[in-house]
């Protein structure tokens, strides 16, 4: 019972940070591990998505009826990133996760230090429609990032935040909107793909759901309310706190 009140917990938290710019899953996904040491490590990422999943689903909706989304730029890549992350979810159960681990904090810290040094970066809403080269880069970005997310995930909505505001000049808070709809697609289709090979507990991911979204919503109001500024501050803070997490599960990657 202590041990669901804190996976309980730990999915509200998830819920909220995801409802602002993501990185939830760098909360409930640990917290899984640690709390059901006996389960499937496929069960466990099958679990921690169909809690997720309906955490986004809130915030989506929440974005959804507040910002103005730019549909044929999201829809387009929810397509994209629905079918990577399918992708991902498959090979789950042929390739071992140590070297996206070993990778993310340095990809993490590269999106923070861009962020800081250019501080007009997600301030304006000047969206672009990207063309040859841009777009293409783009699409592998954002192809890479939904097979992520159906690989492993932590950290997923916040990168496909930035790569709104870098390349779409996006600001945050519509960035961030946007990410809700591309990381629910690529939740998805690990979710989808997961719950047809029996690995996801669904008792517990539905309690967790509930959870998730009470903190979805919380976080979704809480950033269309405070707009681009508190968005970009609470990005930059969170980014931090992501580098300094992965850095230290990359690390006992290392000793181990």
């Amino acid at each position: 019972m202590l041990t669901h009140i804190l996976l309980i917990g730990a999915a509200f938290t998830a819920g909220l940070l995801d409802g602002i710019v993501g990185g939830g899953g760098l909360v409930l996904l640990p917290s899984l591990f640690s709390g059901l040491p006996d389960a499937a490590p496929t069960d466990v990422l099958g679990t921690n998505k169909g809690s997720s999943f309906f955490g986004l689903i809130s915030s989506a909706n929440s974005y959804a009826r507040r910002v103005r989304m730019p549909w044929r730029l999201v829809g387009g890549g929810m397509v994209l990133t629905f079918g990577t992350a399918w992708l991902g979810a498959q090979a789950v159960h042929h390739m071992p996760s140590t070297y996206l681990r070993l990778m993310l904090p340095f990809v993490l810290a590269a999106m923070l230090v861009y962020t800081v040094r250019n501080r007009q970066l997600g301030v304006a809403h000047q969206p672009r429609r990207l063309r040859g080269g841009g777009l293409v880069l783009s699409g592998l970005a954002l192809a890479m990032l939904g097979f992520y997310d159906g690989f492993l995930g932590p950290g997923t909505g916040a990168l496909m935040v930035f790569l709104l505001a870098r390349h779409h000049q996006m600001d945050f808070l519509h960035a961030s909107a946007g990410a809700k709809f591309l990381n629910l697609a690529s939740n998805g289709a690990a979710l989808l793909a997961f719950g047809l090979a029996g690995e996801v507990m669904w008792p517990l991911a539905a309690s967790l759901a509930v959870a998730s979204i009470a903190g979805a919503q919380v976080g979704a109001r809480l950033a269309i309310a405070r707009g681009t500024q508190f968005v970009r501050t609470f990005f930059v803070v969170l980014s931090g706190s992501l580098i300094a997490k992965t850095a230290w599960d990359a690390l006992k990657i290392v000793q181990s």
